[in-house]
């Protein structure tokens, strides 16, 4: 079992009632990534439809207090069970905190038209793209979980005049891409917004979206493949800011679309 593995692992306690623990190692300034957090609730979702044949298509999840290090409890509900899609809710809690609640839906393959006009950026490769610097005592805990090589746009605190980031991502402890991993580096790169600062401040995720594009594009990536993700920040006003995000195979076959909303203060 990798660390991500078990960091998101869960067990099933009831028909729709699992446990399991917020790992310290994946904490972000305050409080737990986001997209963790999904992670895990994309499991106990994932669980509960219980369909090799159903993959994850879309989910999205809200964020109403910040997690704690320690135990936690996902109930999930299966609102509707078609004969090709699932619509599965899930709700987080610790101990009688109510933290986060999911909306997924699943789904067989359908035959339709085939068409992308995403386009992966022309990016550096992962093996010349620079690391992070090596910021002893400073960088958060998800550092120590993420492998990052930042290939495009403007790197944190860099005092840009645009809100665009991109990097290659992998975990660091060796483990092939899946749909379970995408919540994470949805929302795994500091926030795009962060160029335009010179100084890290809390932003924590309102809600968070992701749509699975291509999930059979993974069903041959190997432990060691860097995926890239790169996120953009339009607008920031009354304190939030949106970051919509484009996540990528290394063969440059868009997997995944995100977009999020969250808190700057």
């Amino acid at each position: 079992m990798t660390r991500f593995d078990r960091d998101t692992a869960l067990e099933r306690v009831g028909p729709n009632e699992f446990t399991g623990r917020v790992d310290r190692g994946w904490w972000v300034v305050n409080a737990p990534n986001g997209g963790y957090l999904a992670s895990i609730m994309l499991r106990a979702l994932t669980m509960t439809v219980d369909d090799p044949e159903r993959s994850p298509r879309s989910l999205t999840v809200h964020y109403m207090r910040p997690a704690v290090e320690g135990p936690l409890t996902i109930h999930t509900t299966v609102e509707r069970a078609g004969r090709s899609l699932s619509t599965v809710s899930a709700r987080l809690y610790q101990g009688d905190t109510y933290v986060a609640k999911a909306l997924a839906a699943f789904s067989h393959r359908f035959p339709a038209i085939e068409f992308s006009d995403a386009q992966m950026p022309d990016v550096p490769g992962w093996d010349v793209a620079p690391e992070p610097p090596n910021l002893e005592g400073r960088m958060p805990p998800i550092f120590d979980r993420m492998d990052y090589r930042f290939a495009y746009g403007d790197l944190p605190f860099s005092g840009s005049d645009r809100s665009v980031i991109g990097a290659w991502m992998r975990l660091k402890n060796g483990r092939a891409p899946d749909p379970l991993l995408v919540p994470t580096l949805a929302d795994g790169c500091p926030p795009s917004i962060f160029g335009r600062l010179s100084e890290p401040i809390p932003a924590p995720t309102i809600d968070l979206t992701v749509h699975f594009r291509n999930p059979l594009a993974l069903e041959d990536a190997d432990p060691d493949d860097f995926l890239f993700a790169v996120f953009r920040s339009r607008v920031g006003a009354e304190g939030f800011f949106e970051e919509d995000g484009e996540i990528y195979s290394k063969t440059g076959i868009l997997l995944a679309q995100s977009r999020q909303l969250a808190l700057l203060r």
